[in-house]
């Protein structure tokens, strides 16, 4: 099973210039906790609902604080058509939750998570037991 398989193409991505609170209403609102932050052409970053209380919260920061202080620069991604597996590697390896999918082009097209990963193979192994319990 690939990426583009079960990823979510339901995705909001915010510009560094986007409040906190605007941010946390966005993922609340979408309810969500991970948010690409861009500006239009490409990614800069990205923000998690954990960065806004680490990051922000916890130093003191109001909510009329810009993502660009807080978001992580690096974008850990994976591809479409890589294999579930893999992104997963690059989520163990990375200690992360989530990741940004991008095409051939680098264009972001999705977000896929830990859970989503999950639930798919959670699929996968019941599919598995039916076909050998169907052969019996």
């Amino acid at each position: 099973m690939h990426v583009k398989d079960i990823m979510s193409t339901d995705f909001h991505i915010a510009s560094p210039q986007t409040t906190l609170r605007q941010a946390a209403e966005m993922m609340r609102d979408g309810d969500f906790g991970y948010l690409p932050v861009g500006d239009g052409v490409k990614l800069k970053g990205a923000v998690t609902d954990r960065d806004i209380v680490i990051r922000a919260v916890a130093a003191g920061m109001g909510p009329d604080t810009h993502l660009s202080d807080v978001m992580s620069e690096t974008i850990v991604y994976c591809f479409e058509d890589d294999d579930l597996r893999e992104a997963a590697d690059v989520m163990k390896r990375e200690q992360i939750r989530r990741l940004a999918v991008l095409n051939d082009s680098k264009r972001l097209v999705g977000v896929i998570t830990l859970g989503d990963i999950a639930r798919a193979d959670e699929q996968r192994l019941a599919g598995e037991i039916e076909l050998q319990v169907a052969q019996i």
